[in-house]
């Protein structure tokens, strides 16, 4: 009996009698290719009163892992204050000492699960490499970093990302506002800052909170090496994992929400393209309250592949003041692996990763799922060359230390472990004597 191969659009038998055309496999195949990588659309607007916002637009950058090339984008908001030394550096910086701190050869699934750490170790090597200049201003910033339908978002500051899926608002920025966060201010004055308004005569308190020395209304930032290291630049970071409907990404500075709130926002750039609704968004914050300040807007869709624009959907009914800031987390024992039923339920964007904490040992942890793959000499924040028995462990002189031998990861070399004390109010700040007028 002779065999004879497939060739061409002709059918292959299987075992159980199917067939299966090689056109209908390349189909399904390009089918998935598709749906793993949705199309991503931006557009950007701005108004601009003191020139002091940056914005960072690069929808395609490149990951190389062994022979495969692929894309991720990179967006960001640099709301910078007291000039904009802190925000050009930022901008110019920041998505390199990321980078940095990612290992080589990753698959995407590791470069995911490591990227929340490395962009702790980038914002704070960012934040004192400029601190090194010497000069005194400083900068809010909203980073995000999309990889197929998973967003990665990091915020110092108050320039605020948001995420429109079916309907459904997502909150997945912090607001580092003195004014709205208890924990920011009880943390900041236990690290030697004081935190009030600002008096006038007759003893009368006026404004928003600050920090003192400077004046500053933020707890969080890159820069301010004036007001003191207790206003850190360890980022809130949110990754979350859209389902395959897709969703619209909304990042502005604070000229946006101090005029508008989240509702407006998506009710007024309802139905519109990327760019036309940067330009709504923008539009509609300076006509209610005026260019009192740079007004900036990031609007970017994440589509499946070949929609041009995000569908209208009606937005869902929710509690006077409350925004779904909820998610449906990712369980400790599902794989990343996950198959195209596991997302049958639309409107669920999963969250994969938070963590507000600004204690820096927390956040290069041991028990960081595969911190095995850091380098073991190399300095967790700032990625230089440590010589054995000279780095220093991230927990050395916390609870945990005691149980933690002095070799043991992650190490940070002696100029970052300065700062780290620095920020715990362990060590006088640099130019922490000198006051500003005024502040974010």
């Amino acid at each position: 009996m002779s065999s004879r191969g497939c060739s061409g659009g002709s059918s292959c038998s299987g075992g159980d009698g199917g067939s299966v055309s090689l056109a209908t496999l390349m189909r399904r195949e390009n089918s998935i290719e598709k749906m793993e990588k949705p199309d991503v659309l931006h557009g950007y607007a701005n108004h601009c009163k003191k020139g002091e916002d940056f914005t960072f637009l690069k929808p395609e950058c490149q990951r190389v892992h062994g022979n495969c090339v692929s894309t991720f984008s990179v967006f960001g908001i640099f709301d910078g204050h007291n000039g904009s030394a802190a925000a050009i550096y930022a901008k110019e910086n920041l998505l390199n000492n990321i980078l940095r701190a990612i290992p080589s050869n990753l698959d995407r699934d590791k470069w995911l699960a490591v990227l929340p750490r490395a962009l702790v170790a980038g914002f704070v090597k960012t934040d004192k490499d400029f601190q090194d200049k010497a000069q005194t201003s400083g900068t809010t910033v909203t980073f995000v970093i999309i990889d197929g339908w998973v967003v990665t978002v990091a915020s110092v500051g108050d320039s605020r990302c948001i995420l429109e899926s079916e309907g459904s608002l997502y909150i997945l920025s912090a607001d580092h506002r003195l004014d709205v966060n208890v924990e920011e201010v009880e943390r900041v004055t236990a690290s030697g800052g004081e935190v009030g308004r600002l008096h006038v005569a007759g003893g009368a308190e006026i404004g928003p909170l600050r920090c003192w020395p400077g004046g500053l209304c933020l707890s969080r930032s890159i820069g301010d090496m004036d007001v003191g290291e207790f206003i850190v630049p360890i980022p809130h970071v949110k990754q979350v994992k859209l389902s395959t409907t897709g969703g619209r990404l909304i990042i502005c500075s604070d000229g946006v929400w101090d005029a508008l709130s989240f509702e407006s926002v998506l009710r007024c750039c309802r139905g519109l393209p990327a760019d036309a609704a940067a330009k709504q968004i923008v539009k509609d914050a300076v006509q209610f309250k005026g260019l009192r300040d740079d007004t900036t807007c990031i609007v970017v869709d994440i589509l499946p592949f070949e929609k041009t624009s995000p569908p209208i959907v009606p937005p869902k009914k929710q509690g006077k003041g409350v925004f779904k800031n909820m998610f449906r987390k990712k369980s400790s024992e599902s794989s990343s692996h996950q198959s195209d039923e596991d997302y049958a339920e639309q409107d669920i964007v999963e969250e994969l990763f938070e963590d507000g904490s600004a204690v820096l040992a927390q956040r290069l942890d041991l028990d960081y799922p595969i911190c095995t793959i850091f380098g073991h000499f190399a300095c967790a924040v700032c990625q230089v060359d440590i010589k054995p028995g000279e780095g220093i462990s991230v927990h050395a002189g916390s609870s945990k230390s005691g149980s933690v031998c002095p070799w043991d990861g992650p190490l940070l070399c002696s100029s970052c472990q300065a700062k780290k004390e620095a920020m715990e109010g362990k060590i006088p700040s640099k130019d922490s004597s000198r006051k500003k007028v005024g502040g974010e």
